[in-house]
């Protein structure tokens, strides 16, 4: 594990993979450029803001390795030939990709607060609002984040991984809830998707409910219970998912 990690780590670095924080900055701003003043304001626009900013950490996790495996099959198809155990490489490009998200959810963090710093949340649940965010963008990005790592284990080549990537992301937005309301098995779907929970952590960091004049949501009420739930989830998906791409990569000698 201690040597993959490394070698996760000088390839970033040789690959200029630093470059992937711009994006992340140039889409927080942007999101947050349309957001309006109403964030952490109104109840809409802050579930509106918070959805938008769900999907960009979605598409920033997913993103950061989504084609990772697959560039390395190959080497992985001899090394495990002679002796390699894939849970050794797969948990370490998991707490690689864990340190990335992190780094890549305080941009984020820190974008969203000076541009909704004269009406940002006044107080945490838990932590300072500011810490509360950080937690919830980086369980969202890393769960997506390992979602990716899943799909690239499965496909054979980037081409396909590319492929399959507007899939993940569409399933995504669109049990979310935030779009369309659903019902029945649609909304049981629903429950196993990254964007629902992401969405109600933020949700439940701000107190939409205290926004509300006629509606009252039990899924986002202001408790610790609530939150750490919302997190615990979030972070569930993602060692879930380090274990199916362990799983997949077992059977790489054979497809």
């Amino acid at each position: 594990m201690k040597i993959y990690f490394g070698r996760n780590r000088r390839g970033f670095f040789n690959d200029k993979g630093w470059k992937l924080l711009i994006s992340v900055v140039l889409i927080t701003m942007l999101i947050c450029s349309v957001t309006g003043e109403s964030m952490f304001r109104d109840h809409d626009q802050t579930k509106s803001g918070a959805f938008a900013l769900v999907c960009a950490c979605i598409w920033i996790g997913i993103f950061n390795s989504i084609r990772v495996i697959c560039r390395e099959r190959e080497i992985l198809k001899r090394e495990h030939r002679t002796g390699l155990h894939m849970s050794s490489y797969a948990v370490a490009r998991w707490l690689f990709e864990a340190c990335l998200c992190a780094v890549e959810a305080v941009p984020v963090t820190v974008i969203v607060w000076i541009v909704n710093r004269e009406h940002f949340i006044e107080q945490g649940i838990i932590f300072p609002p500011m810490i509360e965010l950080f937690i919830s963008f980086f369980l969202i990005t890393f769960s997506a984040d390992a979602l990716a790592l899943v799909i690239s284990a499965v496909v054979k080549d980037e081409n396909t991984a590319m492929t399959v990537m507007p899939f993940a992301l569409i399933i995504q937005l669109i049990m979310s809830g935030m779009v369309f309301e659903l019902k029945g098995i649609p909304e049981k779907v629903s429950t196993l998707t990254i964007s629902r929970w992401g969405l109600n952590a933020i949700c439940t960091s701000a107190d939409v409910n205290k926004m509300a004049r006629l509606s009252y949501n039990k899924e986002v009420e202001a408790t610790v219970i609530n939150l750490l739930h919302q997190w615990g989830i979030l972070l569930l998906f993602a060692v879930v998912y380090v274990i199916l791409t362990v799983i997949a990569l077992e059977f790489v000698d054979s497809y």
